[in-house]
């Protein structure tokens, strides 16, 4: 796909994407966090509220984490309508509460996508696993549930799919599993700002070990095309030309365009300029820099405020001033 295709296809897109994400008391306050603001600083990068989300509860009202954070919620829907389901792990394993596989179907017939993290894929899968099907939860979990003797298996991967619904380690690894959900939806750059914006130096595909193993993946799923977008990321502000970035990693044009393709579906220099753009759009909102001045340190010598235009559907003075307006 072409950049100009791309553009045109994110500023054709008027879908908001919604998640509703289900709590029980002595819920997990970092799986929230690593669904949420995930969500928020996406929708921050791509300068429209692509997300948006709602905090359920089997009842509603207000519920309290461990740490003793509140969060009001409304009840779960007899009807939902949101195209993701998170149902967030626990500090009381035996929560009852938990117990939500007889719901999942509201949300599943609707052809939504659910995602069951750490505590909640446990007891999913000690009350609904199929042997047969690829599941996994948090090691902690699984060590638990040998030692009570219950019948339980799963592998150890971060998260493994099984149609509509998949079973999540959960923890951190609940921002690498938003990161893969909203790379549906936007450029593999602009995903990639969102991991940078949240020192998340890597995001690990569903199959990654969970780290107990010792294992270690990589970013992308391919060490050169990983040191390419370093190689990149480091050189905004004067970009490399493709061909010298090819002859630092010893690999052909055909082979770093093939690595771009099976990867992260776009071109090297597509990803390139998205980078690039994704950063002036941090600039803009988070600096006091000229729009010229951030087109210069972002490796746009001339037309810089037309090509933002053309990619996020305003212009960077614009977008400027929407952003001092929601700060007062």
């Amino acid at each position: 796909m072409t950049f100009e295709n791309r553009q045109s296809q994110f500023l054709a897109s008027t879908k908001r994407w919604h998640f509703d994400v289900l709590v029980a008391d002595d819920f997990v306050l970092t799986e929230l966090a690593g669904v949420v603001d995930v969500l928020m600083i996406a929708n921050r990068v791509s300068v429209r509220p692509l997300f948006e989300w709602t905090y359920r509860s089997l009842t509603g009202g207000f519920v309290r984490s461990r740490t003793g954070a509140l969060v009001e919620t409304k009840p779960l829907p007899d009807r939902p309508d949101a195209d993701y389901l998170f149902v967030l792990g626990n500090s009381n394993p035996d929560n009852p509460a938990l117990a939500v596989g007889s719901k999942l179907s509201r949300y599943t017939h609707r052809d939504a996508q659910v995602f069951l993290l750490s505590e909640a894929a446990s007891r999913y899968i000690s009350e609904h696993g199929d042997k047969h099907a690829a599941l996994t939860t948090h090691w902690e979990n699984t060590t638990l549930q040998r030692e009570r003797h219950v019948a339980f298996r799963s592998g150890a991967t971060l998260a493994a799919q099984d149609g509509q619904i998949a079973t999540c380690a959960g923890m951190e690894a609940t921002v690498d599993i938003l990161l893969a959900l909203i790379g549906r939806h936007v450029s593999a750059a602009i995903r990639n700002t969102v991991a940078d914006i949240l020192l998340h130096e890597r995001i690990r595909d569903f199959s990654t070990q969970q780290p107990f193993s010792g294992t270690r993946g990589t970013q992308t799923g391919d060490s050169e095309l990983d040191e390419c977008i370093e190689l990149m990321s480091a050189n905004i502000e004067e970009p490399l030309p493709i061909n010298e970035i090819v002859r630092v990693l010893e690999i052909s044009n055909r082979s770093l365009e093939r690595k771009f393709r099976m990867y992260l579906d776009t071109t090297p220099n597509t990803y390139y300029r998205e980078l690039r753009l994704a950063k002036a759009n941090n600039l803009l909102m988070n600096t006091t820099m000229s729009v010229r001045e951030i087109g210069l340190a972002c490796g746009f010598g001339s037309g810089f405020s037309g090509l933002y235009k053309t990619f996020f559907g305003i212009t960077p003075l614009a977008m400027r001033k929407q952003r001092r307006q929601a700060r007062i």
